[in-house]
């Protein structure tokens, strides 16, 4: 599964900001580039946000959107992809008054553009903004107000970094884990470099399409 990414969701017992009821988090999977995208909504004021939606299956989030009664907000990306192409911009068509959103150093295009400690509100809840430059300029890493969970696209995988085929069906990690268990992360910074030198993997299948769609960042118009 070259490009293959598993986003990790970091999260403690409690996943409240303060008082009222915890925030709605639903995880879904497009098998074909192994995109996990995230909804993420306030239960009281029914705003919602989705992390790293993909074009197939776009129809089925803004679906499960409207069967949860949650108005989207936004369409955020981590960063900009090379396995898929994001599905912002249908998203915008299917749910009017979306918003497509990517950091500015990612130098797509957006609705709104994004840097290291924006927020990004929905009802309760918000995202943090913190830059995790590596895998690609733009990578960011999206951690929920109340710290108890952290969505880092492709710049950290469980087990792994960046681009990595090892990951073993985990979907969910903590930090502790990382910092101590990821092969790639206990390395000293030399040998960090030698590893992701040498890596030596075939480039994602569907670079060439969607790198050039990702840098429109869901702006451009979705295909009829």
């Amino acid at each position: 599964m070259a490009g293959a990414a598993l986003k990790v969701a970091w999260r403690q017992l409690s996943q409240r900001s303060g008082s009222g009821a915890p925030v709605l988090l639903r995880q879904m999977f497009e098998p074909k580039s192994c995109t996990y995208t995230y909804l993420l909504g306030d239960r009281e004021s029914r705003e919602a946000i989705l992390i790293d939606p993909v074009l197939e299956t776009a129809p089925r989030d803004a679906q499960l959107v409207k069967e949860l009664g949650l108005r989207l907000l936004y369409a955020v990306n981590t960063h900009c992809h090379a396995d898929h192409i994001t599905g912002s911009g249908l998203l915008r068509s299917l749910l009017p008054g979306c918003q497509s959103v990517i950091s500015r150093l990612s130098g797509a295009q957006a609705d709104l553009h994004i840097e290291d400690g924006d927020s990004i509100r929905f009802g309760r809840f918000a995202l943090e903004t913190r830059a995790s430059p590596g895998h690609t300029p733009g990578c960011v890493t999206f951690v929920l107000n109340d710290h108890s969970m952290a969505f880092t696209g492709d710049a950290l995988l469980i087990r792994g970094c960046g681009r990595t085929d090892f990951q073993q069906g985990l979907t969910v990690s903590t930090v502790e884990e990382e910092r101590t268990l990821n092969p790639r992360l206990t390395l000293s910074c030399e040998e960090f470099v030698k590893v992701m030198d040498n890596l030596n993997l075939p480039k994602p299948l569907q670079i060439d399409i969607a790198v050039p769609a990702n840098m429109r960042c869901g702006v451009q118009t979705p295909p009829s």
